[in-house]
């Protein structure tokens, strides 16, 4: 083990500069010292340290929530380390049920390599995936007979597993646990084993899938890797995790406007965890906005502009950020409607007697996503025709050529009658 006096003083400073990039924005190194002493190690032999992620794509699409590991992988792509990306195409097929009070439903092969074709494009917005080692553990999980597998089991007991708290919660209250989810964490650490990863990255959500793979290094005689924890991003509530499926979410996928959009409305006690979190912005940059927003020379609304800004430029561009803000300050602080509506043509054949159903008529102009989500819009007062609000779901509405709907805040369209 390399010691601190093996080190020449230019090798010290570096792995001191380093440590501080990379805590930035962790919340627990297993441990303690690991990460330190692993950069000892690197910067001294100039061998790239090689850090894990495991994927699971459950899900294509991306939103800030998600970010938080990769913006960490990105550091450790600057400094020169290599990043083993793990895509769990075998996996992915069982459901890793963290979190879950029920057994995930598997996903089949094919819509486990479509999302992870989604996901791979998407990460290419923050890691330069042409660096990035990207590999797919059913090459290495599917070979395996039945003999090693009864091997890999007994490495672990079931009193540990039920360590885990989502199966301990399950098992108290007399929910079923089918045996096959115990593999997962088991499969999550053999992709450590297999991979000899220096350092696995994570959400606490994770740890103790993060700690198999230390546990799996060890009996298989490696040297262990150094676990990393991110913490997991409130969305726009404010309270729960980011989440799709909650709707809090901001999609590094969308449209500036929208996003733009949904980062002014981010809670102002969360700003600066999304800027430490979600932005590449400098500590030192960080560390003046936090004292001028403590002291009363930085407005919360401002601060949330140049986050909202920040967040537009990462994803589609500076000149998109510019345009995005333009429409954010017409639109909702002067209170104008904004240039770029989109206009929808709507057949006037389509139309019974001229009327429609004002619900149909949100659904058909993609200002709603369903019947249901356009009642719950009107019934809260979200939807305006020509700027005055829509009240009554049952309206049949008398559609006329340049009329003007609105549903939320950043959601416009403009009729064209054909």
């Amino acid at each position: 083990m390399i010691e601190e006096k093996d080190l020449k003083p230019e090798e010290l400073a570096e792995v001191e500069r380093q440590l501080a990039m990379l805590k930035r924005g962790v919340v627990e190194i297993i441990p303690g010292e690991g990460l330190r002493q692993k950069l000892m190690e690197s910067i001294h032999t100039r061998r790239p340290l090689k850090i894990k992620l495991g994927v699971d794509p459950s899900a294509p699409d991306l939103h800030l929530g998600h970010t938080v590991v990769l913006h960490k992988l990105r550091q450790f792509q600057e400094l020169g380390h290599q990043i083993q990306l793990v895509i769990g195409d075998f996996t992915g097929q069982i459901g890793d049920p963290t979190g879950k009070s029920e057994t995930r439903k598997p996903l089949t092969h094919e819509q486990v390599r479509e999302n992870a074709a989604t996901y791979v494009a998407q990460y290419g917005k923050i890691l330069d995936v042409n660096k990035v080692e990207i590999h797919y553990n059913a090459s290495w999980l599917a070979p395996l007979n039945f003999e090693q597998i009864i091997r890999l089991a007994s490495s672990m007991t079931v009193a540990r597993m039920l360590e885990r708290d989502d199966f301990e919660k399950r098992y108290q209250s007399g929910q079923a646990i089918s045996l096959h989810e115990f593999f997962y964490p088991l499969m999550q650490g053999y992709d450590s084993v297999h991979l000899q990863s220096d350092i696995e990255l994570g959400g606490t959500d994770q740890k103790f899938n993060l700690l198999m793979g230390r546990q799996l290094q060890k009996e298989f005689g490696q040297a262990q890797q150094v676990v990393m924890m991110t913490p997991l991003l409130e969305g726009l509530d404010g309270v729960k995790k980011m989440s799709k499926s909650l709707g809090n979410y901001i999609g590094v996928s969308e449209e500036p406007n929208e996003i733009f959009g949904k980062s002014m409305s981010i809670p102002d006690e969360l700003m600066l965890k999304y800027f430490e979190l979600a932005t590449d912005i400098p500590m030192e940059e960080l560390s003046k906005l936090a004292a001028g927003l403590k002291d009363g020379a930085v407005h919360p609304r401002d601060a949330k502009m140049m986050l909202a800004h920040r967040l537009v430029a990462m994803y589609h561009g500076e000149e998109a950020a510019v345009q995005a803000q333009e429409h954010f300050q017409t639109v909702f602080q002067q209170g104008a409607l904004p240039d770029d509506i989109p206009v929808v043509t709507v057949e006037q054949s389509s139309l019974e007697d001229g009327n429609i159903w004002v619900v149909s008529l949100l659904v058909s102009l993609d200002l709603c996503s369903s019947n249901g989500d356009a009642r719950r819009m009107i019934q809260q007062g979200a939807v305006k025709l020509n700027g005055e609000r829509v009240d009554d779901e049952q309206l049949q509405v008398a559609v006329e050529d340049g009329m003007i709907w609105q549903v939320g805040k950043r959601k416009f369209a403009k009729i064209h009658l054909a």
